[in-house]
């Protein structure tokens, strides 16, 4: 995939008021597993799971591992 490519598919997840944004629902319960399951169909299962990992950590501030997750309350 070109950076370009790559590039916006990042702003179409991660940028507050975009469609991808709103669909993952970034901060609450299952925001990595909803971002894994959209990605998939574009990147392939193992890379999606990388971005949405490094997505949820530039988004929310917090790993997915986090006891401060909210999914992990």
């Amino acid at each position: 995939m070109a950076d370009g490519s790559s590039n916006q598919l990042k702003v179409y997840w991660t940028r507050p008021g975009e469609p991808g944004y709103l669909r993952i629902r970034w901060g609450t319960p299952g925001d990595w597993t909803r971002c894994v399951r959209h990605l998939t169909e574009h990147v392939g299962a193992e890379r999606a799971r990388r971005m949405c990992q490094i997505w949820h950590i530039e988004v929310t501030g917090v790993a997915t591992g986090s006891r401060l997750n909210p999914g992990n309350r």
